[in-house]
């Protein structure tokens, strides 16, 4: 029996279908056969757009537009006809057509739209003959000379940490775009990494096992997609993203990841295929190499004032990490030195550097901007200090060892400053390279490929090229020259704290924000600014002077009521 229906919905309906036609938008006879006849799409039941609207990979043409679509009562396929105007109201459409999500996608659909005008901004949203997705809010790329950009920066938003306050916070602060720099999703168990207030704040991890098939990971990101803050921002802004390792599994590299065991989770190259297909249903991301889902390098052009340049950095080239451990143990040290101080070691992969190098020569923009995932700065602590400072280890006698090996070599450090002369024997050594050398306190970050990363900055030096790296994956904030290894300054890096995923004040328990900072700034010369222990986001702001970046700060992200302070602001002029 055909469902009735009240007076209301009736009337809805009606007005539904009134605003199409007035929009320019009637079905044609031949169209509605993707709904059904007049009275099918009751039977199904009401499509629902539980996870809202995103756009993303904006030209100066074109845009992608995403959305989740699915009937509540069946799996059929949910035909759509996706519309993008240049008012709310939808009565002036600039580009439309149709759109399907099907269960092979995960019930979502993604389109490229197509017609646009540089430098808008459209309103678009997904329809059928009787449902209305949310309407959002999208821009295309602005051409020829360009004053100011936005850009909010994210990184690290794990949801059984805390609350995605930062997404929408960023919406508030007037960002034109978001970059998005990895870790969207975490891939931990329900009882694995920082869930310990997951229960209480209602937001324990589905499905509650580590996630490994296709289904595992859809389940995951629609569960991140229903958060009410990173839907607004979504629907507000067209983002950028690149996927750091836990869309795929903790510490990724070509072969193999640290939270990966085949033995007992299968092949690697089966859990990669899974995540990367899952991240392209639910990402609105422009798909470069549909035979190669790895390939996501890709550039966004600014007009004249900035080129974006999105890097992968897990996947493509990069070599299994080599522990720290294995360098500063006398037994190991030889042989992982020499394989880590290769000129041969890949980070990006020989495509890759290939690519980039081209992008920035045809580039004439003022700013050469990299958004990837992890620090490309260097963060290098004397061995003495690695020796001595053990996260792992919070005894009294180990956290007493720490501190004495950094006052140690501050002290040492500073008196070479003030008098040389007065160094003594034991100073002396601690300030030699070649008794006590520096190496990145971690190693998956871009100090643990130096040959790489001397390669890549190398090349933008050579090319006169003036570069901000804009980073993530550390939870925290950062902000440092970015330097070839004979000092020569190449530009600066700006990265970004995580969304919520806790931060330097959870390993180094033992130790003050205040005592942490300290010894990150009074050791590493390169680094001009750190906070180790609140969470937020960072705001780009890129003019033809100055690249400058704002860091916005959340008091808490365990409690829906929170304050977030704009506290640090740094610029690097042109």
């Amino acid at each position: 029996m055909r469902p009735t229906h009240s007076r209301r919905a009736f009337i809805i309906r009606v007005a539904s279908v009134s605003a199409t036609l007035a929009a320019g938008g009637a079905m044609a006879e031949e169209d509605l056969k993707g709904f059904g006849s007049s009275g099918h799409p009751r039977r199904d039941g009401p499509v629902q757009f539980d996870f809202g609207v995103a756009s993303g990979d904006p030209l100066s043409d074109r845009v992608i537009l995403w959305t989740h679509a699915r009937r509540r009562f069946t799996n059929l396929p949910v035909v759509m006809r996706w519309e993008v105007s240049t008012d709310a109201t939808f009565r002036r459409l600039v580009s439309a057509g149709w759109a399907t999500a099907r269960s092979e996608t995960g019930f979502t659909a993604k389109v490229d739209a197509k017609g646009l005008q540089a430098g808008r901004t459209y309103f678009y949203r997904f329809r059928t003959l009787f449902d209305v997705s949310p309407v959002g809010i999208t821009r295309t790329l602005p051409t020829n000379d360009v004053q100011s950009v936005k850009l909010a920066v994210f990184s690290c938003s794990n949801y059984p940490a805390g609350y995605f306050h930062a997404y929408s916070e960023a919406v508030h602060a007037g960002a034109q775009y978001g970059v998005h720099l990895g870790d969207y999703i975490y891939e931990y168990p329900a009882n694995g990494y920082a869930s310990q207030d997951a229960a209480a704040l209602g937001r324990t991890s589905v499905p509650a096992t580590e996630i490994l098939t296709l289904d595992d990971y859809r389940r995951r990101y629609a569960q991140y997609r229903s958060d009410p803050d990173l839907k607004q921002m979504h629907g507000r802004m067209p983002v950028i993203a690149i996927w750091d390792d836990h869309e795929i599994a903790n510490d990724s590299f070509v072969t193999g990841a640290e939270n990966h065991t085949e033995a007992t989770e299968g092949p690697f190259a089966a859990r990669v295929a899974a995540a990367l297909r899952a991240y392209h249903e639910w990402m609105p991301i422009r798909t470069p190499d549909r035979t190669d889902l790895k390939k996501v390098y890709r550039s966004f052009d600014f007009g004249n004032l900035l080129s974006l340049h999105m890097l992968e950095t897990r996947l493509l080239g990069r070599e299994e990490p080599i522990e720290l451990l294995d360098l500063v143990n006398p037994v190991t040290a030889a042989a992982s030195f020499a394989a880590f101080t290769s000129p041969s070691r890949q980070m990006l992969g020989d495509e890759q550097v290939s690519w980039i190098s081209q992008r920035m020569y045809e580039s004439d923009a003022t700013w050469q901007v990299f958004g990837q995932q992890v620090l490309m700065a260097r963060m290098e602590f004397p061995v003495s200090i690695l020796r001595a400072l053990n996260p792992a280890d919070t005894s009294p006698e180990a956290i007493a060892a720490g501190a004495q090996a950094v006052n140690d070599y501050l002290t040492a450090k500073a008196t070479a400053a003030l008098n040389p002369a007065l160094l003594t024997p034991l100073q002396q050594a601690l300030l030699n390279p070649q008794t006590n050398p520096k190496l990145g306190y971690n190693l998956d970050a871009w100090d643990g490929y130096p040959a790489a990363r001397e390669v890549l900055l190398g090349t933008a030096a050579a090319l006169g090229k003036r570069v901000v790296s804009l980073a993530g994956d550390t939870h925290n904030a950062w902000y440092s020259d970015l330097a070839l290894l004979d000092g020569t300054k190449v530009g600066e890096e700006f990265a970004t704290p995580g969304v919520s995923s806790p931060g330097l004040e959870a390993a180094l328990s033992a130790l003050s924000p205040a005592q942490t900072t300290s010894i990150f700034r009074g050791v590493i010369d390169t680094l001009k600014f750190c906070d180790t222990y609140r969470r937020g986001f960072l705001l780009m702001t890129f003019t033809q002077q100055a690249a400058q970046g704002q860091w916005y700060f959340l008091d808490t992200v365990k409690s829906k009521n929170y304050t977030v302070a704009q506290d640090y602001t740094a610029t690097f002029e042109a």
